[in-house]
């Protein structure tokens, strides 16, 4: 380990921000909140990035940890505590400070904090509650914040954190029990999800006391019926006892003196993917569980990078699994927004996503039987089921029809992408072209679509963390100390 005393503020930005790069960010708020005329700052429910770095990359959020010092031993984390790294750590007043003179200068709209575990989890958490408690109550920061907490922390730390955040974050790690005991012996699922199922019940009672309904628009209701299992292990009577418990809640005994709803902008978590052996299979299952039980607003899933080269990890020779990473998000929208269901999109026999066609597209050349589609007859979602149609375009096309008998030049007209949904629709009885539809000859012609596979996506890619310094000569030490002198 790097010992570095008297480290400079801008010493530790550098090194914490750096640290920081490997978790995953919402960049959109998930809440709308003006501004009051006595606090700083609001936060916008359609996004909040609005300025941009020298070579144009979008800054929205100071995105940190509050210490890269780790007391765990997790083999695929650059902060775990047998590597000899540079340590940093912030003091609350010192975080706090730093993220009111970066949103001043306009360089962010909020805060992303992470942080490894110094000490013991409940000390770091107390840390990082005085500093949004700074934040909040001395500051008046009004601003969003996305926090993320560390499992195993005391629930009334959790209950408290709840009510200075926007967005509240605990990483599952790992899709399974059994890879999270191999790579992270010293966490177990269920601190993990207990913290989970607490921040939902809290909300869930936050909303009930505001006289609001049990779920938001887009939401499924939350039920405490039989969970859907989301280990494929040894361990699903204990996930199963955590679901259908409600112990967990921390009542409002000490809810702090600002007038703010709790994790008003939900919670999300994050899953390393091709770290450990599970299918695609098993860990959708796992998002969609957390999704059906849960009530998690966003499932993120992280290419795995062997940053510590550890003997014990996979190799990462030909660059991490991101076009994996990519088709797992792109059946995470199905899931979410277009009726799909896991055992839909694969199965025991088919565990894995066909990296050259999107998840929609490789569900239907397995279920021709349901095409072509006629689009002037097929309800809403039959329309949601063919490729290169979303949710947009369906609608559009329902209302639409009320009024006229559609044809392929009205379908391009909404846009509708009919390089890839003309195998799958008729209009008025007739294809757009004399296809086969046959599973070997579309397979062939949309694999070979250059939009298949995201631009870049197969290139040399870095994975510098963004910095806040590329445009400008900001030096948040000498501001704070002219702060404090009143210069």
């Amino acid at each position: 380990m790097v010992i570095q005393e008297n480290m400079s503020i801008q010493r530790k930005l550098e090194v914490l921000s750096d640290a920081a790069k490997y978790d995953v960010a919402c960049t959109s708020s998930g809440v709308d909140r003006k501004g009051n005329g006595t606090s700083m700052g609001n936060s916008i429910a359609g996004g909040i990035c609005h300025s941009f770095s020298a070579d144009g990359r979008c800054i929205s959020l100071l995105k940190v940890l509050y210490t890269n010092e780790c007391i765990f031993d997790c083999k695929y984390c650059i902060n775990r505590s047998s590597n000899d790294i540079a340590r940093a750590s912030f003091t609350p007043q010192e975080l706090s400070e730093l993220t009111m003179e970066f949103y001043r200068r306009n360089y962010i709209e909020g805060l992303f904090l992470s942080s490894g575990i110094l000490n013991t989890p409940n000390y770091t958490m107390e840390l990082i509650l005085e500093s949004l408690r700074l934040l909040r109550e001395v500051h008046h920061f009004n601003g969003y914040i996305h926090c993320k907490a560390i499992p195993g922390v005391d629930p009334g730390l959790i209950e408290m954190l709840g009510w200075y955040t926007d967005r509240m974050s605990i990483n599952l790690e790992l899709p399974t029990a059994d890879s999270l005991r191999e790579l992270a012996p010293h966490k177990n699922r269920k601190n993990i999800l207990k913290p989970i199922r607490q921040i939902q019940l809290g909300r869930k009672n936050n909303r009930e006391h505001l006289g609001l309904p049990d779920f938001q628009k887009g939401q499924k209701v939350l039920t405490t019926a039989e969970p859907k299992k989301i280990l494929l292990s040894q361990e699903d009577h204990d996930i199963k006892e955590i679901i259908t418990s409600s112990t967990n809640l921390v009542p409002y005994q000490r809810k702090p003196m600002i007038n703010r709803n709790f994790v008003p902008a939900g919670q999300s978590t994050q899953m390393i993917v091709g770290a450990t052996q599970e299918s695609d299979f098993q860990i959708m299952s796992v998002a969609e569980a957390l999704y059906d039980n849960f009530d998690l607003k966003r499932v993120f899933y992280s290419a795995f990078m062997n940053v510590n080269q550890d003997s014990r990890l996979p190799s990462t020779e030909l660059g991490p699994p991101l076009l994996r990473e990519h088709r797992l998000y792109q059946a995470d929208w199905l899931l979410r927004f277009y009726g799909f269901q896991t055992k839909e999109l694969l199965d025991d026999k088919h565990p894995n996503f066909n990296i050259l066609l999107d998840p929609k597209c490789d569900w239907a050349l397995r279920h021709l039987e349901l095409f072509p589609v006629e689009i002037n007859k097929a309800d809403y979602y039959s329309l949601l089921r063919v490729p290169g149609i979303g949710t947009n375009s369906a609608q559009r096309i329902i209302m639409a029809r009320k009024s006229a008998v559609l044809d392929y030049k009205d379908l391009k007209r909404m846009g509708i992408v009919l390089k890839r949904a003309v195998y799958f629709i008729t209009c008025n009885g007739r294809m757009m072209y004399p296809i086969q539809v046959e599973e070997n000859f579309i397979t062939r012609q949309l694999v070979a679509l250059k939009d298949q596979i995201p631009v870049g996506i197969d290139k040399d890619i870095t994975f510098r963390q963004l910095s806040l310094f590329d445009d400008v000569s900001f030096q948040p030490e000498r501001s704070m100390a002219m702060k404090l002198a009143n210069v």
